[in-house]
């Protein structure tokens, strides 16, 4: 033990608390600083994270908050503010009185490499929002409310796709990472089911949608396994140069006893795209994402595929009446310009009620003999499969409304569960349609309310992220049982997420950035593809191709397709009204000629 002005310990050799003016903790990638040490921490509970040149990243508050249905939970007393070595890492823990739990304790681990944040707390009841680096408290200086961290940087990365276009925004602008939304406004952040959860700071200001500015990074990431996130969103809320995280379980999990929330690590980062893979590495370090997909790759699977959404779009209602017929024409129409799909991909419309894998039978005459046509022609065929829609299922086996109304099916009900393996069996067995997989879409409506109600039988309070892991891993396990060589396509771009899916949708493309001007189509692609792969390295990606908002920007996305993913065809016969001709589908097939030659088959 040493006895200077400015005691500092670099790790991992013990740090001990002296009675000097600051406690600093060194390390080679940054600094932490208690102004006036560890017992200035109950009075002013903030702790400073900075480069390793001493510039500050985060004013980081040891606030935190967890709502219950009965009580919000203020903060009134820090009762104890400790520091000690364990293992070698600098352990700061406060513990606190709360409004809402009979204990609860904020710990900060400063670790060689970056910081983790934790809460803990002790009691009952029902759980609502969660917030880290901050929440709501009184202090013995008289300062009282809502506490944030404070954060100096001039840019903010988000692994998610949004309308307006903004992977790149402003640090002072929120965002919200989770597994709910849709096309409305305000809404239209599901595009990734759930995404990496991970934000990134960065020093340069923001000046594109889709390219980081220059100069350093900062990754705040959650360290959990999906089946521990029983909250649907996180959320990014800032506010005048400070912010909190906000986990919203919506008061669906119930403590009973002790819960400790999410790892929220902290640290530097070489760019957002290597934030996304430190976050992929960290969790499978820590047992809590799989190191690849489930199953081997088969080799049908990465062959170019045809989704005729597009197609089916263009030219309206009248061809949703008569698919089958309008598949069997695009397929001839690709075929006379070269192209040859390998796999096909049945897309919305097919089903006489979503849920319930029963063809339509005006649409999809015989489906069961089409796909067999289709085998006959060395073709796959995967059909769409709506996440979540209760129209088939007993009121029984769905989380409804206080009114009894349905909203969702329940993963948590184990008849609901029977009832998918079922239509699984039914969709893809030999005795059933024998299709060869599922495009699975809408994994963004997922149920969200605090006043929802659970399915009678559910076996789980699973909400939110984990519940959809449920759910998927459920369609997945049912889907490779009956076909071991079938090919499940999520958006669900989550590490913890990689044992639901063989390939992973870029999903849907969008418009316009803040300042309300296009953004190039493969501009966004190549975003979307750059954090699949850092997230999901070694799953297959499926580049998508709705909507193009003109001929031109479709035929320059077919380009830019062969060197992304495996390519996907939506559109045959015009874009947004613009001829499609046979010229533009010959220089598809080009492409797909080059991408067969790069993947060897």
């Amino acid at each position: 033990m040493s006895s200077t002005s400015d005691p500092t310990t670099a790790l991992p050799e013990p740090l001990t608390w002296l009675p000097a003016p600051d406690l600093v903790v060194r390390t080679a990638d940054y600094q932490a600083r208690v102004p006036g040490g560890v017992e200035r921490l109950r009075a002013r509970p903030y702790i400073e994270i900075a480069d390793p040149d001493g510039r500050r990243w985060l004013q980081l508050c040891l606030i935190a908050s967890a709502e219950t249905a009965i009580s919000r939970d203020e903060t009134w007393q820090i009762e104890h503010a400790s520091v000690e070595q364990e293992a070698g890492d600098v352990v700061v823990r406060l513990d606190a009185a709360s409004t809402a739990w009979r204990r609860k304790q904020v710990e900060l681990r400063l670790t060689p490499t970056g910081v983790e944040l934790r809460l803990h707390v002790e009691g009952s009841g029902r759980l609502g929002k969660v917030t880290l680096l901050g929440g709501h408290a009184a202090l013995p200086t008289g300062a009282s409310g809502t506490f944030r961290t404070g954060f100096e940087a001039g840019s903010l990365a988000v692994p998610v796709p949004t309308e307006p276009v903004a992977f790149i925004r402003s640090p002072h602008a929120p965002a919200q990472l989770g597994v709910v939304g849709d096309a409305d406004p305000g809404r239209l952040h599901g595009i990734f089911s759930p995404p990496p959860f991970v934000l990134t700071l960065g020093r340069g200001e923001a000046t594109s949608a889709t390219a980081p500015p220059p100069g350093d990074w900062l990754g705040l990431h959650l360290r959990a396994a999906p089946t521990a996130c029983g909250f649907t969103q996180l959320r990014w809320l800032p506010l005048d140069g400070g912010a909190v995280i906000e986990l919203d379980h919506e008061l669906q999990t119930v403590v009973d006893g002790a819960w400790s929330s999410p790892t929220l690590a902290i640290g530097p980062a070489l760019d957002p795209t290597a934030a996304v893979r430190d976050h992929g590495d960290d969790l499978m370090a820590h047992g809590l994402a799989p190191a690849g997909p489930p199953r081997a790759r088969q080799d049908w699977w990465h062959e170019p595929l045809f989704c005729g959404w597009g197609a089916q779009v263009e030219r309206g209602d009248a061809a949703r009446q008569s698919a089958r017929a309008g598949y069997d024409e695009w397929l001839a129409i690709l075929a006379e310009a070269g192209l040859e799909p390998g796999t096909v991909v049945v897309d919305d419309r097919w089903e006489s009620v979503y849920g319930s894998g029963i063809p339509d039978p005006e649409r999809w005459p015989d489906m069961r003999a089409w796909i067999a046509e289709q085998h006959r022609q060395g073709r796959r065929v995967l059909l769409w499969w709506k996440c979540w829609d209760p129209s088939a299922a007993p009121v029984a086996e769905c989380i409804t409304t206080p009114a009894g109304d349905p909203i969702a099916v329940d993963p948590a009900s184990p008849r609901y569960r029977a009832r998918l393996r079922d239509l699984v069996s039914a969709m893809l067995g030999p005795d059933g349609l024998d299709a060869d997989g599922f495009k699975v879409d809408f994994s963004q409506r997922a149920p969200s309310g605090a006043t929802l109600r659970r399915a009678p039988d559910a076996d789980t309070d699973a909400w939110g992220v984990a519940a959809l892991h449920l759910l998927l891993r459920e369609l997945y396990d049912a889907a490779a049982a009956v076909k071991p060589d079938s090919l499940v396509v999520t958006h669900a771009v989550h590490p913890g997420f990689g044992d639901c899916a063989d390939m992973i949708r870029t999903n849907d493309v969008l418009e316009r950035d803040l300042r309300g001007e296009p953004v190039a189509v493969a501009d966004q692609l190549r975003s979307r593809v750059a954090i699949v792969r850092a997230s999901l390295p070694t799953h297959l990606i499926d580049t998508d191709q709705w909507p193009m908002p003109s001929r031109a920007e479709w035929l320059a996305y077919a380009d830019a397709q062969v060197d992304l993913g495996v390519p996907a065809l939506y559109y045959v016969e015009a874009v947004q009204g613009e001829p499609v001709t046979e010229q533009d589908l010959r220089r598809v097939a080009a492409g797909w000629h080059r991408y067969r030659e790069q993947v060897g088959s």
